[in-house]
């Protein structure tokens, strides 16, 4: 599939579990525009990523963050915090892909400014699905800032 930007998308998928990485990879190396995919394995690196602390200083700015909510060290409630309050990051869309389903998560996650929430499916394919349609929506359809 031909690929239309000339410059690459920066996403940053904070997400500690292995095989969702793996997935998500897989499910991003078709995508219809060029990506760069950065992963954080939890909530303490992606804050130090995303403010260009320490080994992070020359971290490209996403575009993009794709955010766990259960995740060592700092939690994707407190990383999502952050980021919405943070002038130079609150600007950055966040999707929330979790497996929680508790009304209190999502609500909280809105409330918190996420630009979006979703369940990731057990199911592989409903999954490849799900970050197809991630894809399609964020980076084809939507103007990011």
């Amino acid at each position: 599939m031909e690929k239309v930007n000339v410059q690459p998308i920066n996403i940053l998928l904070v997400e500690d579990n292995p095989g969702d990485v793996r997935l998500i990879m897989e499910a991003f190396k078709n995508a219809k525009v060029y990506n760069n995919i950065q992963v954080q394995i939890d909530g303490e690196s992606a804050i130090q990523f995303l403010l260009k602390q320490g080994k992070y200083k020359y971290a490209p700015r996403p575009d993009l963050i794709l955010l766990d909510l259960n995740l060592p060290k700092k939690d994707g409630r407190e990383v999502l915090d952050i980021i919405k309050k943070d002038e130079n990051l609150k600007l950055i869309p966040v999707v929330i892909l979790t497996t929680s389903t508790a009304e209190e998560d999502i609500i909280d996650t809105y409330n918190k400014h996420a630009n979006s929430y979703i369940t990731k499916p057990v199911d592989l394919d409903q999954f490849f699905n799900v970050v197809e349609s991630i894809q399609d929506f964020w980076l084809s359809i939507v103007k990011l800032p």
